[in-house]
């Protein structure tokens, strides 16, 4: 099916929005579920990536009792320019975390669950013992729930990536969140090939693959065509795309708003240059319906 791309992005030099659009607009946290999975959070002592990166879907998602689960602490070695998590020295490593993060998936009776973490440069593994360490203790305390992460590029050791992979995940989730341009800005300690190979050595091992990124940071309609390029040529399976939210005025500024008509257009453009699915809008993150997508690539593998 051909698709048009022509007019999808606002050339160099136009005026930068002051204004969210209206659909934008976001459902508050509440109900029973939420308060519940809040509780039990605090009482673990985790982190969510919902939280600490302000997900714009944190109410529909924990009131739908499902949340992403960040491990190896809340503050990141890494300053991209996007991202609301805290940056610096990260704490010592809680080795016990692992064990708490199974005992909440199999409380929470989770039938997917969405593991995340900082990156930790710092440590020469990158974190991926802790990494493998929760899977296990995942797979032991809830057996019956198939498992996604979304894991750093651990600075390209691929030995600890395949840590990682050893336990034999559900789905592979790592973002190459922008297009390769922008990376001095939006990801500066980070590479655009190393993430590359990262999803195309997991591929190679079987797994089902997935990446995500943002729009509207300043990226135009051909970029996110040759991004989209690059994946389909490793047989990346899943594109998540969604709007790009400035979380404070110290974070890179939005470049324009993304229609989502043109979300509609590059979801239908993706899978029809070859990715198995593309879950594209405005409010659309990394994590957002994840659930879904493991029915929907059961047996990819």
């Amino acid at each position: 099916m051909a698709v048009s791309l022509d007019h999808l992005v606002l050339p160099p030099g136009s005026d930068r929005p002051s204004r969210k659009p209206s659909w934008l607009k976001m459902k508050m946290p509440a109900g029973e579920e939420y308060v519940k999975l809040l509780n039990l959070v605090n009482d673990q002592r985790l982190h969510t990536v919902c939280q600490s990166a302000k997900c714009p879907n944190m109410g529909e998602c924990w009131a739908a009792g499902t949340a992403t689960l960040m491990i190896l602490g809340d503050v990141c070695t890494r300053s991209c320019g996007f991202c609301h998590i805290a940056t610096g020295r990260p704490p010592t490593l809680d080795l016990d975390e692992p064990k708490r993060v199974g005992h909440a998936v199999a409380t929470m009776n989770l039938k997917h669950a969405v593991i995340t973490s900082v990156n930790r440069d710092e440590l020469p593994d990158g974190g991926a013992e802790v990494w493998a360490d929760t899977i296990r203790e995942i797979r032991k305390q809830a057996p019956g729930t198939s498992i996604e992460v979304l894991i750093p590029d651990f600075c390209g050791n691929w030995d600890a990536l395949q840590k990682v992979l050893d336990e034999k995940p559900d789905i592979l989730n790592h973002n190459i969140e922008s297009v390769p341009r922008l990376y001095k800005q939006v990801r500066p300690q980070a590479k655009y090939r190393r993430s590359l190979e990262l999803l195309k050595i997991a591929k190679g091992q079987g797994f089902v693959t997935k990446t995500g990124m943002m729009l509207g940071l300043g990226e135009e309609a051909h970029e996110i065509e040759a991004v989209i390029d690059d994946l389909v040529a490793i047989s990346c399976d899943i594109l998540t795309l969604g709007q790009y939210l400035q979380p404070t005025p110290n974070h890179l500024p939005v470049a324009r708003w993304v229609h989502p008509d043109e979300f509609e257009n590059w979801k239908s453009h993706g899978e029809s240059r070859g990715l198995r699915h593309v879950e594209a809008g405005p409010l659309v993150r990394s994590s957002y319906h994840a659930e879904k997508q493991v029915k929907a690539h059961a047996g990819a593998r």
